[in-house]
């Protein structure tokens, strides 16, 4: 693990054990957390509207398939996970794109031994951006703890073990996040024992890295199809399922793209699984990443990801919803 001066693991830490550093923080805390309150009721994004666009067919660092994207909403950069060129799936090795907001490429960070990338998040951290990203794949590329990660673009960072990290639910053996930057709030998609469940924090418990009991803590529903990401606006969860449309012969018509929302406070769904025709002419097209994001001007927006183009040659297409109800 690099933790020389100026190197992105020596400028933040990774752990802190000191006096700052809870239990919880450290992974060990006792016993399964559980809900401890509501998160007041929101609005939520209307998914039988229309979606638009924000850009199509832009070209990435390497020529794999995006996996998910993440928006640093005060600097205003958009950080697209790829799947690392010449890495195995089982590797976890990750390229990190950095774009601005008209999908043009800026610069790549490479992260080896991460995980698969279902979902990150991309933390203002003044002029710069802290990733919070699963590490320390497993067997299978899925990461087993959360890593916060100063992105350097042109730099290449080998994951730190699972014991350097951070693993906010004692006895969780994989970990995903993703934020809410309207809210202030983040999402943790994790694997106990008994399956998939969600955790929601608030913001702060990530910047201080003291995590104690989430706001809420769920089940995830059972819900048909490929899993391909997930965020979080207000009180609901939305997640992602598809395969590649045409791909393989597998999904006919419209393709199987289809996004659920789930009610966080009762751990159901609230609406769908909704076919989504966004970008339905592009080739490929495989539905790869949720993200929120407000403008400037106020309006919330609910992001869907696609990995698009000819097999050599994938790139990244981003559209978006915005009806609220």
């Amino acid at each position: 693990m690099d933790r020389t001066p100026g190197s992105p693991l020596s400028r933040r830490g990774l752990l802190r054990t000191g006096a700052g550093a809870s239990l919880a923080a450290l992974g060990l805390g006792l016993g399964a957390q559980t809900a401890s309150a509501a998160v007041p009721a929101t609005q939520r994004f209307e998914l039988t509207e229309p979606s638009y666009d924000l850009f199509r067919s832009k070209n990435t660092h390497g020529a794999r398939v995006q996996q998910s994207f993440a928006f640093d909403w005060v600097n205003k950069f958009l950080f697209v996970a790829t799947k690392r060129t010449g890495s195995s799936e089982s590797a976890g090795d990750l390229c990190i794109n950095k774009m601005d907001f008209d999908g043009n490429y800026l610069s790549y960070m490479h992260l080896d031994g991460f995980g698969h990338g279902v979902a990150f998040a991309a933390l203002p951290s003044g002029s710069g951006t802290e990733l919070w990203i699963e590490c320390a794949a497993n067997t299978g590329g899925y990461g087993t703890a959360l890593a916060p990660i100063d992105y350097v673009g042109g730099t290449t960072l080998s994951s730190p073990a699972g014991s350097a990290a951070y693993r906010p639910i004692p006895g969780a053996t994989e970990y995903t996040c993703s934020v809410d930057p309207v809210h202030q709030r983040m999402i943790v998609r994790y694997q106990s024992s008994g399956g998939k469940r969600i955790a929601v924090y608030p913001l702060s418990a990530f910047t201080t890295r003291d995590f104690g009991t989430p706001l809420v803590d769920f089940k995830q529903p059972a819900i048909p199809g490929t899993p391909q990401g997930y965020t979080l606006y207000g009180s609901y969860m939305y997640y992602l399922t598809g395969d590649a449309y045409p791909g393989n012969g597998t999904p006919t018509g419209d393709g199987n793209s289809y996004i659920t929302s789930i009610d966080i406070n009762t751990g159901t769904v609230k609406q769908g699984p909704v076919l989504t025709k966004a970008g339905s002419t592009l080739h490929h097209r495989e539905p790869e990443g949720l993200a929120v994001y407000r403008t400037d001007a106020g309006e919330a927006r609910l992001f869907i990801g696609f990995a698009t183009g000819v097999e050599g040659d994938r790139r990244s297409s981003i559209f978006y919803k915005k009806a609220l109800v």
